[in-house]
């Protein structure tokens, strides 16, 4: 009874830091986004804030599935693509429009998936790349959306009937709200059963066979679960620049959500929050200056992964 008592104490606390620590995190970037002067401080939370949230959805089958999806994008411009369908005829209610774009990203990871993850290693790699592209140049093809060059999104959407879109504040609160939710979710889900199979079948996939689990169910559940978080954020995203393009679901934009990754830390689901709002304010603070924004990117990339295996060797040999 007694250790039971103290492991809940302890998960409470540990509960209590990390909100704390997130708190701080938002603290922070609203203030470093407001020294920068030349963006719109509660624009760059917002933005960080929606980035995280692909982020941490792109985390969750990495960390805990070994899923290194190079697709990743593609569900976040669906949902982009979602919320300008339904604005196109009236509909947008942000309650609605974030459940249907949810159905579509986790629709299309579920089917791209059945056969990506009958793979592995570079070959899933290339496949989810594969997915990827045909879903931009698909949305490049429709000349109802603009083509290539995209299409403004002709109202941005409501909650309960109030315009709460309008501002980039709310529309950071709003993200910032949805980010927590979807991280205590995730947390909830990797210390469940579920989540043990899905980590488990990383680590040995023929002993959770041997034990009676089917691997490619529980990759393949967290991998559309994972494409509907990324869908959110592309509705998010849609509502905060007012302009979809098929540069939404480019590969380009699923480098960026792998970088955002490694550098909070595989595995780590807060380390890919901490990892969006670094790369967003980097690209900000050094893009003002310069254009080469990603010699510096690199660079810190660089430092650490050589750093990152040092400092957690001398973590663990402390009393």
């Amino acid at each position: 009874m007694i250790s039971l008592k103290a492991q809940r104490l302890k998960t409470f606390f540990k509960a209590e830091q990390t909100t704390a620590l997130l708190a701080a995190v938002f603290l922070i970037a609203l203030l470093a986004g407001q020294v920068l002067g030349n963006t719109d401080p509660t624009t760059l939370l917002a933005r960080a804030a929606i980035f995280a949230l692909a982020a941490l959805s792109l985390s969750f089958i990495l960390g805990q599935g070994g899923m290194v999806s190079l697709g990743h994008a593609a569900p976040m411009g669906l949902g982009a693509y979602v919320t300008l369908t339904l604005a196109l005829f009236g509909i947008k209610d942000f309650f609605l429009v974030t459940a249907l774009a949810f159905m579509a990203g986790a629709a299309f990871s579920a089917l791209t998936g059945l056969i990506a993850l009958r793979t592995r290693g570079v070959y899933f790699i290339m496949i989810t790349l594969a997915f990827a592209q045909m879903a931009y140049y698909a949305m490049s093809s429709l000349s109802i959306f603009g083509g290539t060059d995209g299409m403004a999104l002709p109202v941005r959407s409501t909650v309960l009937g109030w315009p709460l879109f309008r501002s980039d504040g709310a529309t950071a609160l709003i993200a910032l709200l949805l980010l927590g939710l979807a991280y205590g979710g995730i947390m909830r889900v990797t210390r469940s059963r579920f989540g043990m199979v899905l980590r488990a079948s990383h680590l040995n996939e023929s002993r959770a066979v041997a034990l009676g689990f089917e691997p490619l169910t529980y990759r393949l559940l967290a991998y559309s679960f994972a494409g509907g978080l990324s869908a959110i954020s592309g509705v998010l995203l849609a509502n905060l620049t007012d302009y979809i393009s098929p540069s939404f679901l480019d590969w380009h934009r699923s480098g960026e959500l792998i970088v955002m990754v490694v550098l909070g830390g595989v595995a780590r689901p807060f380390g890919a929050i901490l990892g969006a709002f670094a790369l967003i304010y980097i690209e900000s603070l050094v893009g003002g200056f310069t254009q080469y924004w990603n010699l510096v990117l690199g660079l810190v990339l660089r430092a650490i992964v050589l750093l990152r295996g040092r400092l957690e060797s001398r973590l663990r040999a402390m009393p």
